[in-house]
């Protein structure tokens, strides 16, 4: 019975940091490295993020640069950039390549409230699923009798006070991203 909500709670711990990376790959005018995270290039036919291959700063709020460390890739960056969605046009001087974030527009960060607050609600429909899967686990160990009904009882208002919980925490999540996009 404890293993199966134990399990529980390691998948949605899990969902809570997915959400996380999710939003930190949202661009919200300030230069963040993280918006690189998803965007591969092919080196030595093998798909390579970005920060693996090259060195990934902030020199000034609203500007990232990517240093490689391999300078004949500087091309394959800024191609793979270009063809991402990030929405940035990499400048490229021959030995770094520049990515300048323009400040956001009302419409725009609006737009972006909107997609946090679509994740947030992803993680917790992800959330709910590991509820009820949980909860059917524990309704087929009553089946076998390896628990009684007031365990079963028991293990369901733990499961459910987990769900509780992890939803709470999501929704504290997205409020502060929430937050940070709009105070720019």
């Amino acid at each position: 019975m404890n293993a199966v909500i134990s399990h529980a709670e390691e998948k949605m711990k899990k969902t809570i940091q997915v959400l996380i990376g999710e939003y930190a790959g949202i661009r919200a005018g300030r230069a963040n490295p993280a918006v690189l995270d998803k965007v591969t290039i092919d080196y030595y036919d093998v798909p390579t993020p970005i920060n693996q291959v090259a060195a990934v700063s902030v020199p000034e709020a609203r500007t990232l640069l990517i240093q490689p460390w391999d300078k004949s890739i500087i091309k394959l960056i800024e191609k793979a950039i270009q063809t991402s969605d990030i929405g940035i046009n990499p400048q490229n001087d021959g030995s770094v390549i520049r990515l300048l974030f323009p400040p956001l527009t009302e419409e725009r960060r609006r737009d972006l409230v909107k997609g946090i607050y679509k994740y947030a609600e992803e993680s917790k429909i992800a959330i709910r699923s590991i509820r009820r899967d949980a909860i059917d686990k524990l309704k087929e160990l009553k089946k076998k009798s390896e628990i009684t009904e007031d365990d079963l009882k028991t293990a369901e208002k733990r499961t459910q006070d987990l769900t509780d919980k992890y939803c709470k925490e999501i929704d504290d999540v997205a409020s502060n991203k929430e937050k940070d996009i709009m105070e720019i």
